[in-house]
């Protein structure tokens, strides 16, 4: 399970010209599920994304998480960052996961997030457009 984590000042996402999820001071996170994917690895990412210190505290130091920073989370599926680029010029999602146990998946990490944090989302499988600015930029690729 793949969360590309951007430090946002805000964020939101669009479908079909309605904002159906936007959050002010937190972490947009576009998740990507894996065939090899389970409840586990969702659990120990969201701990992951949730714990990891790329808020700044009082002397300007990345010390805090979101949760500590007051922030929120917007979760945007992204099945494109399961992508082998390795070779050619076309990538292939041979790596991602199916798109019912994705979508089962996605779910699971919500709900996982929902518990500790004000958390928003995109619509999975949805053309979604999503906006944001981006804080530093401070941007990270997290795996489990």
């Amino acid at each position: 399970m793949i969360a590309l984590i951007q430090r946002v000042n805000q964020a939101s996402v669009t479908v079909n010209n309605n904002i159906i999820g936007k959050i002010n001071q937190g972490l947009l996170i576009l998740l990507g599920v894996e065939q090899s994917d389970d409840e586990q690895k969702a659990i120990r990412l969201c701990e992951k994304v949730l714990g990891y210190r790329i808020f700044s505290d009082s002397e300007g130091k990345m010390n805090l998480n979101v949760k500590q920073a007051n922030g929120e989370v917007l979760v945007v599926s992204q099945f494109t960052l399961a992508a082998d680029t390795k070779k050619g010029m076309r990538p292939s999602f041979t790596k991602g996961a199916k798109p019912d146990e994705a979508d089962r998946l996605y779910q699971f990490f919500v709900e996982q997030c929902k518990q500790q944090i004000t958390t928003q989302t995109g619509q999975f499988a949805a053309n979604m457009q999503v906006s944001l600015i981006n804080d530093g930029p401070v941007t990270f690729w997290l795996q489990v």
